[in-house]
């Protein structure tokens, strides 16, 4: 997703705060889950194939995964924009699934065919939205554990609205297989080779390498660097940590090794 000049955004363990501080913004959205969007104030627009839906003040819109919309955002009755996401990732839907009664799933139920689904009015979305309000103000940081908590009602919302939600949350065309991103951005300081980053995530060596070429033109293994560096790299210039601290929290083992690699990435060394 490109973020809009203008744009202010706070993200709290995939809860999302954000407000337009301009007139309007536009941006192109693709994500690989799914998304709940609740506008608080001011209006969105979102634009799927020709067809545009309109979202005001209290109401909230569905966005499936792996789809390309154009969100137009901004001000509406004299308030400027602003609104709550809430994603909802492949391993957290998976592992609620996991936890459900088999038995109590309905069955021969389409997923929605549209990517965009405007929801009705809910008294279980507006309390879920209304105790998120406090944290449009960045001062006010939330935990995660309660932002977690925040998502699983959401999702739970989502089920007690509509039944075809669970076709279209749950539906998991390859469920024993880990999303890569999203393994990598949590395990990228571990020494881990190809093959058993294959095997985490439920791939065969030639799987994995075919899976990953689709996310990333680098490989693995320069993936996984660039990934430390640029982890490091905040680390040191905007949060000031100590450069022999950071080599090796995001994984290099060598203080040497973890020079070179900056300076080439940066051109400038980590201490400088």
């Amino acid at each position: 997703m490109t973020i809009p000049q203008g744009t202010t955004i706070f993200n709290y363990s995939d809860i999302i705060f954000s407000y337009i501080v301009n007139d309007d913004s536009v941006c192109t959205h693709k994500a690989s889950a799914h998304a709940l969007i609740y506008v608080y104030s001011g209006k969105m627009s979102i634009t799927e194939n020709g067809r545009q839906i309109t979202v005001t003040a209290g109401e909230c819109v569905f966005v499936k995964r792996d789809h390309t919309v154009v969100f137009d955002k901004g001000p509406y009755n004299g308030e400027r924009y602003q609104g709550i996401s809430l994603t909802f990732a492949r391993n957290f839907l998976r592992d609620y699934f996991r936890g459900l009664d088999q038995k109590g799933i309905p069955k021969n139920l389409e997923s929605f065919s549209s990517s965009v689904v405007k929801l009705s009015k809910s008294p279980d979305i507006d309390s879920l939205f209304y105790s998120m309000i406090p944290y449009f103000d960045s001062d006010n940081k939330p935990n995660d554990e309660l932002m977690q908590l925040k998502i699983r009602e959401g999702l739970i919302s989502l089920l007690h609205i509509d039944q075809h939600f669970y076709p279209t949350l749950f539906d998991f065309t390859e469920p024993w297989k880990i999303d890569i991103l999203d393994f990598l951005n949590k395990n990228y300081m571990y020494d881990l080779t190809v093959e058993e980053i294959a095997s985490y995530t439920g791939r065969s060596l030639a799987t994995f390498k075919r899976d990953f070429s689709k996310i990333s033109e680098l490989s693995p293994q320069k993936w996984i660097v660039r990934k430390r560096l640029n982890v490091a790299y905040e680390k040191i210039k905007i949060r000031g940590e100590k450069v022999a601290d950071v080599c090796f929290e995001v994984g290099f083992k060598n203080r040497a090794h973890f020079t070179t690699a900056f300076k080439r990435q940066y051109g400038i060394t980590p201490t400088q």
